[in-house]
């Protein structure tokens, strides 16, 4: 076909891969000469929204274009999320698509380098790829309707976590449906069960918000305090310490008290007093991370608080308390997005610079 781009593009979080995405995947090869598909919130941690993987939506996408993929029709990259930062969710996709492309063009694909290239963006008409064209003008669009009805990856996630799964096999691939069937099996699975029961039941106890919560956001010397979460909603998982504010306090009063209370943070003498705490927060640097999905518990706004805390070798201690599984220091460089709870990572990246 003489008017084929280049490359497409195709974004998505595939949670899990269904025969609309498959087909959406397919028509675009019709229009396209090779297929660029980013598999986004690529670098969050499982819960009821995100179950999968980034590794394991690869083999679902591998599994059902194994041809295609061995051919070099069809490339599967990561894409991470940037809660709080269109700016910065755009440059990973522009340097993903690339360097993807210029490497392409290095191997042979073409000879002229990466301004001789046309590229599109492919997606559902009528979904959030309009929304994604107005921040890559510069790259043409194919818009494709859907032949296999409404449902979502949403739906099948809701039928998938029911306690007698029935997530029917005509809207997945052989492969995929068989990646499903056996994940049921698997320990993180049980896991991400009890949460989304847990989470079904939380709005009914607590109502749906919103929510004011405080975070600590305490850096010492190239190391952040992270807490583990003890109990359900990310049990196992870090966080920064924080809660909810209480009715009789106010926002910044609470970040310090949850950092004392999770933490204990302090030395030979004991805790560090809360005036003391207060003393080491930077004041401008507070901000507010309000995300309208960042908690599945409900609507919660929180307000990070950074505390920079004095250089020395030694670091100060620290002991887990209140919920919180145990209190540690984690070198920055050291962690992974996918080891965080909720938006922390976010938070951490915005607040610590990173």
């Amino acid at each position: 076909m003489a008017n084929k781009a280049s490359f497409g593009v195709f974004i998505g979080r595939f949670q899990p891969l269904h025969i609309g995405h498959e087909y959406v995947i397919r028509k675009s090869l019709e229009q396209v000469d090779r297929l660029i598909v980013l598999v986004g919130s690529a670098n969050v941690a499982r819960d009821p929204r995100n179950p999968f993987t980034y590794e394991e939506r690869e083999h679902m996408i591998r599994s059902a274009f194994a041809y295609e993929m061995a051919q070099g029709q069809v490339m599967v990259e990561p894409l991470d999320d940037h809660l709080y930062s269109d700016n910065a969710w755009t440059a990973e996709v522009q340097r993903r698509v690339h360097e993807i492309v210029l490497a392409e063009g290095n191997s042979g694909f073409q000879a002229n380098g990466l301004d001789d290239f046309s590229i599109s963006l492919s997606g559902f008409g009528k979904d959030q790829s309009s929304y994604y064209l107005k921040m890559f003008p510069a790259w043409g669009n194919i818009q494709i309707d859907s032949q296999y009805g409404t449902f979502s990856s949403a739906d099948i996630r809701e039928r998938f976590f029911a306690r007698i799964p029935e997530v029917p096999d005509s809207i997945l691939s052989k492969g995929v449906a068989e990646q499903l069937h056996a994940f049921k099996m698997s320990e993180p699975f049980k896991a991400l069960l009890a949460e989304r029961e847990y989470l079904d039941a939380y709005p009914a106890e607590w109502g749906e918000g919103p929510f004011v919560t405080a975070d600590a956001v305490v850096i010492q010397s190239g190391h952040i305090l992270l807490v583990e979460r003890g109990r359900l909603p990310g049990k196992g998982l870090l966080a920064l310490p924080g809660g909810f504010v209480n009715r009789d306090e106010r926002v910044r009063d609470a970040a310090i008290r949850e950092l004392r209370e999770e933490t204990e943070i302090g030395d030979s003498k004991g805790q560090i007093p809360p005036a003391m705490l207060a003393s080491f927060i930077e004041d401008s640097r507070s901000r507010i991370f309000d995300a309208p999905g960042r908690s599945l518990r409900g609507r919660i706004i929180t307000h990070a608080f950074l505390f920079r805390l004095p250089e020395r070798r030694k670091l100060f201690k620290v002991k887990g308390g209140d919920d919180a599984a145990h209190a540690r220091w984690y070198r920055l460089g050291e962690l992974k997005p996918e080891m965080l709870f909720e938006d922390h990572w976010s938070i951490i990246e915005q607040m610590a610079d990173l």
